[in-house]
């Protein structure tokens, strides 16, 4: 099995900056990419960043700029540094991992649970 928990979620005035962490643990012989998702309250699950094994990154319109993915592969952990926070920025925020488990296996998509990002003066 494998889990994946994201942190550094919290409350932040407009302009801050909070980063977000996210890690995989268990079963795992190989991560081909890392993903950052948010859903705002009232609104779809919106695509934020990705960030591969060779450390390509790609950016969702809205978040480039002010956003920057990175990941420590021998930790298994990827990070979400957040600056110049606005308010429409608040929601949660989900981490998913695509990993293959054995060296033969099939690719799967794991999610974490989400953590709650609050942007408000």
């Amino acid at each position: 099995q494998v889990q994946v928990v994201e942190s550094g979620g919290g409350f932040v005035q407009p302009g801050g900056s909070l980063e977000l962490s996210c890690t995989a643990s268990g079963s795992i012989h190989y991560i081909a990419n890392m993903r950052w998702y948010r859903q705002a309250p009232g609104k779809e699950q919106e695509w934020v960043a990705t960030i591969t094994v060779a450390d390509t990154t790609t950016y969702n319109a809205p978040v480039k700029g002010r956003f920057t993915i990175s990941r420590r592969n021998d930790k298994n952990t990827m990070y979400l540094q957040m600056n110049n926070l606005r308010p429409d920025d608040t929601a949660v925020y989900y981490c998913a991992a695509l990993v293959r488990q054995t060296v033969a296996g099939a690719v799967s998509n794991y999610w974490g649970p989400g953590t709650q990002v609050t942007v408000s003066s």
